[in-house]
């Protein structure tokens, strides 16, 4: 398959190294926790690089070094969640503005629309952004903002990044990519156009289900400045410790997620050929919509898929409790694999008509497959569903 920027020995060596150098003082090789909220400074308004914690933290400036580094992008943004990267985005606008958005996207994201930035004159028209020419149909004279997720949460479309972009940059509008699926490993939304990547360094990132974090990547100087203010002035950052945890889970990116993608590999095969799903959502399957695509646009499928049984949505309800080694939780991303139910979960936010109508069933499941051996995952799978 084919990847954007460095071949996978090069990943490697970038996510271990990049950002970090030895500490001058005593020469530590991973970059200290720095624990403070101020900094003394030689004379009044004379600060040698960092003044106030808020504005900015040595571990803080390592890590967001290292997301821009890999997202082969100028300048990172290091936040308190994802939510808060997704907020300062949305801060760019004004009232008035519009916004078209993917309409198969995490519910966090489409809550965050719809119940705060609604009330404030900012307008969104979310359509299937897996067709290049929905997003161009969405388009108003003042559209300002076209956000996508690829691959999406939680039915795994594709979207074609350099076709989407190029329909926002000749519109005037930003176009910003929700990268959290794939990772700057499996595709790098820049070099395919978009101005913005944002992730929720919670997930993959991080990898180990014991932080909270967001990011966001750029080229652009002007876009830096005007998001570093917001960053600043809102102050959704991150405490040091959080930011020592993503930069050490880090380090293990590539290696994760090669075993993420084996595994939803394994599981996506057996839940195609059981009798008792209906649908199966994974990029990897050959009859997935969006495969041809992803298999040019990323380095693999990834570790995230979906289905629907053949049955009852309590039926549905009922296998996320029947599972040993999948626990059934929200969040994704993390080494352990993870089952959960979205239309009651992660995306219980967004109303039944509307998440109906964008293909969200009322019985789908979503997982988010860890580092197991896939044979103990298929296994699990396979006695959840004998059991119901």
């Amino acid at each position: 398959m084919s990847s954007e920027g460095k071949d996978a020995q090069g990943f490697a060596t970038l996510a271990v190294h990049a950002g970090v150098e030895p500490e001058p003082v005593t020469g530590a090789i991973m970059t200290p926790v720095f624990f403070t909220s101020t900094y003394v400074q030689p004379e009044p308004a004379k600060a040698k690089a960092f003044e106030y914690s808020r504005t900015g933290n040595p571990t803080r400036a390592a890590l967001e070094r290292a997301i821009a580094a890999l997202e082969g992008g100028k300048h990172g943004l290091a936040f308190s969640s994802g939510m808060a990267s997704i907020d300062a985005v949305l801060r760019l606008l004004s009232s008035g503005d519009h916004v078209v958005a993917g309409d198969d996207l995490y519910g966090g994201t489409y809550r965050i629309a719809t119940k705060v930035y609604q009330r404030f004159g900012v307008s969104f028209t979310f359509a299937n952004t897996s067709d290049a020419a929905n997003v161009k149909k969405a388009l108003r004279k003042e559209t300002k903002l076209v956000w996508i997720e690829t691959p999406s949460n939680p039915l795994l479309r594709i979207t074609d990044i350099a076709a989407v972009a190029k329909i926002a940059r000749e519109h005037g509008a930003l176009s910003c990519v929700d990268n959290t699926f794939a990772t700057p490993y499996l595709q790098r939304p820049l070099a395919l156009g978009a101005d913005i990547v944002t992730h929720s360094t919670t997930k993959y990132l991080g990898g180990h289900s014991d932080v909270v974090g967001g990011a966001l990547v750029m080229n652009s100087d002007d876009l830096r400045a005007r998001l570093a203010f917001l960053q600043n002035a809102v102050g959704g950052v991150p405490g040091p410790m959080d930011c020592f945890l993503v930069l050490r889970g880090i380090k293990t990116l590539p290696l994760r997620m090669d075993q993420h993608a084996k595994g939803a590999a394994a599981v996506a095969e057996l839940l195609s050929r059981h009798p008792k799903v209906a649908r199966v959502h994974f990029p990897g399957l050959p009859d997935h919509a969006g495969h041809s695509l992803a298999k040019k646009q990323m380095r693999n499928f990834g570790g995230m898929v979906s289905f629907e049984l053949d049955g009852s949505v309590e039926d549905g309800k009922k296998l996320c409790t029947r599972t040993k080694v999948f626990s059934l939780a929200e969040s994704l991303g993390g080494v352990e694999s993870l089952i959960e139910h979205p239309p009651s979960m992660t995306h219980g936010s967004i109303e039944p008509a509307v998440r109906r109508a964008a293909g969200l069933a009322d019985g789908l499941i979503r997982l988010s497959v860890g580092i197991e051996d896939p044979a103990d995952l298929v296994a699990d799978l396979e006695q959840a569903l004998a059991s119901i």
